[in-house]
């Protein structure tokens, strides 16, 4: 409720702004993601102390992976519409007043936790220690994470020549060391539990923040190579990458299938290549190409890289956490999309902007580039160039998580292989599929007798119940 509030107050100021007060828009703005940042890991968390692991959980966990793209593709729709139609402002304003009506709606809607069947911890514990804030934890944290994240998206306006850019990166990554030795070994309850995050967690991790930073360049660039070089409307921009939702939705609901039919681990492939093949498409679109052709293509594939990693993360990270760490669990998945985008975009900025300048000095042009509106078809066919060189920055970022997704995969076989071996031998196994009640029966044979083997999923961990009947064949 106090997010929503929140927002909804930062969104009201927003639309006062002025054009000369840009300063004033942006610090609004920096204030009003508070908003999003206090509703969305909550709101993940209360679905993590709602429902038990298994399939409902999943479900729902997909249900909200499937709004991103969908509020997406109709906020994009409507701000296009109200900024057409009537004025900028009205969107900041609209958006104020649906949050503001959000606030009473959350009073009635989630459930007292306090009510709430919640889901015991892992291996049926949980903690009744009285929670305390890892305050030296959140410090050196987050001045960690804003230096260097200021660091690398101010790189390319003041340019990485500039000496305090290479000395808050230095700071930041030294801030951040001092974060991962206070949650190892100074916090008694630290905000991130390292030592609880098992080695999928890392991976998957990894994957995400590798393959969002490749999707922040995607959506980012993909706006600018419509409106800005195709020369289309925000309105038919916002009717082109509306696909999205209906292609969202069906990725999302596919990775509650997947996931309980193959690894994590190829999961997470799957998403890297999405995330590989959707920005390759962008980088090599002519500009006169039709829409139908790599565009539209790249706009339906791009929600099966953002649906498969972030409700199979959320997933992960919430079944190997117990039910008081839902919120960690939610806000580390939250952190790492929203951190990589800004990153991502930081390293694509700097690309940009220098293979901007070569390629105007090649047509022979000195100085800053032009603003946006500013345009002719010779400044369009220079930032065609440097357009394409941040896709294919993003490319690359999209090959880094595949080639992590595949460190994992041979790392999970191996661990399987090993764990056969540790068993007593390879066992012929047939595999029996239990959707309603969320664990499979592997069915074996070896020397005359029948074994049965119960599998629990929990998490990234696995219970075997193993019960052998002697057989008569």
């Amino acid at each position: 409720m106090a997010g929503w509030a929140w927002f909804a107050v930062w969104s009201l100021i927003s639309g006062f702004c002025n054009r000369d007060q840009l300063i004033l828009f942006s610090t609004c703005r920096a204030f009003q993601g508070i908003g999003p940042a206090l509703v969305i890991p909550n709101a993940i968390a209360i679905i993590g102390r709602t429902f038990p692991i298994g399939l409902k959980r999943n479900i729902a966990f997909a249900c909200f992976g499937a709004s991103g793209p969908t509020g997406a593709a109709l906020g994009a729709v409507m701000a296009a519409l109200v900024s057409e139609t009537i004025s900028w402002r009205w969107c900041f304003w609209l958006l104020a007043i649906t949050c503001a009506f959000l606030v009473p709606i959350s009073y009635f809607a989630v459930p007292d936790p306090e009510k709430v069947a919640a889901p015991q911890g892992r291996m049926g514990l949980q903690h009744e220690d009285t929670p305390i804030f890892d305050w030296l934890g959140a410090v050196t944290g987050v001045v960690g994470l804003v230096l260097v994240n200021f660091a690398l998206n101010q790189a390319p306006l003041a340019g990485w020549n500039a000496p305090y850019i290479p000395l808050l990166l230095i700071v930041g990554f030294m801030f951040l060391i001092a974060f991962v030795w206070i949650e190892l070994h100074v916090a008694t309850q630290p905000i991130v539990p390292i030592r609880g995050l098992q080695r999928n967690a890392a991976f998957t991790l990894a994957c995400v923040f590798a393959g969002w930073s490749s999707h922040g360049i995607w959506v980012y660039y993909l706006y600018i190579f419509l409106e800005h070089l195709r020369g289309q409307s925000a309105l038919l921009t916002s009717f082109q990458t509306s696909p999205v939702a209906a292609t969202g939705i069906l990725f999302a609901f596919l990775t509650v299938w997947l996931m309980r039919r193959v690894a994590v681990s190829w999961v997470m492939f799957a998403a890297m290549f999405f995330f590989l093949l959707g920005s390759l498409l962008i980088a090599v679109t002519p500009l006169e190409q039709t829409y139908w052709a790599n565009t539209f293509v790249a706009v339906i594939l791009m929600p099966g890289a953002m649906n498969l990693s972030f409700p199979a993360a959320t997933i992960l990270l919430s079944s190997a956490l117990p039910k008081e760490k839902q919120g960690i669990a939610a806000s580390l998945v939250a952190t790492v999309v929203n951190y990589s985008i800004s990153c991502g975009l930081g390293f694509a900025g700097s690309i940009h902007k220098n293979s901007l300048v070569y390629a105007a000095q090649r047509e022979g042009m000195d100085g800053p580039p032009p603003a946006l509106s500013v345009s002719s078809p010779q400044l369009v066919a220079i930032r065609l160039v440097g357009l394409r060189t941040a896709y294919w920055f993003a490319v690359a970022l999209g090959a880094v998580g595949m080639l992590i997704a595949g460190l994992f995969i041979l790392v999970q076989s191996a661990e399987a292989t090993r764990k056969a071996k540790q068993e007593g031998g390879s066992l012929k196994l047939t595999y029996t599929e239990r959707p309603s009640t969320g664990w499979s029966t592997l069915m074996s044979s070896k020397a005359g007798k029948n074994e049965v083997v119960t599998t629990f999923y929990l998490g990234d961990k696995v219970i075997r119940i193993k019960e052998r009947q002697e057989s008569s064949v």
